[in-house]
């Protein structure tokens, strides 16, 4: 039988973590010697930097254990499969101690991992196929040297080196053309990420996601999800307030100690810890040699700014991507009514949380997640999407607008599916009004051909 294991998810600002302790403390039952909470926060994993991360602070964890929290170096990179293998220690160790698992954090990315096994690229190496060795042999120069030097090649910022980034999305074009359609060649990172999945593993990424959709998706543990949700009306504000708590705290103090790391390990900015939002915001700031007032209410605006878009992206993922794979892995998910943190907070998060963990650990059928709230009707009860990663592949093709495209080597590229609206957007028609009757000519060529991905 599978071992139990509770996740609490949500954005940023609606109170998992409060939660999770609060989770812990009512769990220490007859039939469990308490609980222990697992950190899934990608930049809590960091020592120090307290403020930056948002990190509850040590008296108020009231003596709960907080596992994989504060225990890396700010100049080492920690990825997703390194912190899969602990987290299933630490889930293992707290099982063995007769201890409730709580996973907490706002990296549902991670937790996806995590509560769904065979999902991440961890083939052992194998021969190159036949296939790839011929792509590899027909490869210009500069291509096969930029294959060569990876893993150890970091991947470039499209914005500041838009070359590079093209090239590195030539070079996956020509070994695996469906995954190269998937990613727009400025993701460099994704793009860099297949390039050495390939190389890794001696396989296509896309043939890795093909075997993957012969899997069924099943759970790792016997999970119980729990989904704080605040409204964006209510959450926007109130974020909007934490910058402000964040700086009265001392959090220029900690991005200039992390500026002083940076400086003496020459770390990449695109990765780990500096990619906290803060770090970036200030940095204009504090680099500037007689900053002005007004540098510092942009950089607090701006930063103010990235943390509502980071709220949207987090609830972008959990709809489109953790919510179906729980609904077709058929795990219990239940969403609480965060949006506000009053005296409402205990009745609509805290008291419903606690019952139905009790429930689930003591094998009691558990109530409909749809009753809890209309919005939890709402949100959980909306269309689901696929979690077939090679429908999901398909879907998210990307293909070039050649009216649009003024570098054939840098192509405008959009989604295929949103191929129709951009044709009828402002920006593609006066791109259109732009060209010649040759262009033209080209370009309904092009759309008539539909099939290449990047023009050869």
């Amino acid at each position: 039988m599978l071992r139990p294991l509770i996740a609490v998810f949500g954005t940023t600002g609606v109170g998992k973590s409060n939660l999770a302790i609060q989770l812990a403390l009512h769990l220490s039952t007859s039939q469990w010697n308490g609980a222990r909470i697992i950190n899934a926060d990608a930049m809590q994993v960091y020592a120090g930097l307290d403020v930056l991360t948002n990190k509850v602070p040590e008296a108020e964890q009231q003596g709960v254990p907080h596992l994989l929290m504060g225990f890396k170096h700010p100049a080492e990179q920690y990825l997703v499969g390194q912190w899969v293998k602990d987290a299933i220690n630490a889930i293992d160790e707290s099982h063995r101690n007769n201890q409730v698992p709580i996973v907490v954090g706002g990296t549902s990315y991670w937790m996806y991992h995590l509560i769904f096994p065979d999902r991440l690229s961890q083939h052992a190496p194998i021969p190159m196929a036949d296939t790839i060795l011929a792509s590899l042999a027909s490869l210009p120069p500069e291509l096969r040297e930029l294959f060569n030097s990876l893993p150890s090649q970091q991947a470039p910022d499209a914005a500041l080196d838009p070359d590079a980034a093209a090239r590195a999305h030539r070079l996956l074009q020509a070994l695996d053309p469906q995954m190269a359609a998937r990613w727009h060649w400025k993701d460099t990172r994704k793009v860099f990420r297949s390039l050495c999945i390939l190389k890794d593993t001696g396989r296509r990424p896309s043939d890795i996601v093909s075997e993957q959709s012969e899997t069924v998706l099943k759970s790792r543990y016997n999970t119980l999800c729990l989904w704080l949700y605040a409204e964006p009306t209510a959450l926007h504000p109130r974020l909007d307030d934490r910058v402000d708590e964040m700086l009265d705290r001392g959090l220029l103090d900690e991005v200039r100690a992390l500026r002083r790391i940076s400086e003496a390990n020459e770390s990449d900015y695109t990765l780990g810890i500096y990619q906290s939002i803060g770090y970036r915001e200030f940095h204009g700031y504090l680099t500037a040699g007689a900053p002005a007032d007004k540098m510092f209410r942009e950089a607090v605006e701006n930063m103010k700014t990235s943390t509502r878009q980071y709220a949207k992206r987090q609830i972008s993922w959990i709809r489109n991507k953790l919510l179906p794979a729980v609904h077709a892995a058929e795990v219990p998910t239940y969403l609480l009514n965060a949006t506000r943190i009053d005296e409402n907070w205990a009745n609509n998060v805290r008291d419903p949380a606690i019952s139905i963990a009790r429930r689930f650990l003591d094998s009691v059928p558990l109530p409909d997640p749809s009753s809890l709230s209309p919005l939890a009707a709402t949100l959980l009860q909306g269309n689901v999407k696929s979690v077939d990663p090679a429908a999901v592949l398909c879907a998210q093709r990307k293909v070039v607008c050649e009216s649009c495209t003024s570098d054939a080597s840098k192509p405008f590229l959009v989604e295929e599916s949103q191929l129709e609206a951009h044709r009828h957007s402002r920006s593609h028609r006066r791109s259109t009004k732009k060209m010649t009757p040759e262009e033209h000519r080209a370009a309904n060529f092009a759309r008539l051909k539909a099939a290449a991905v990047v023009p050869r």
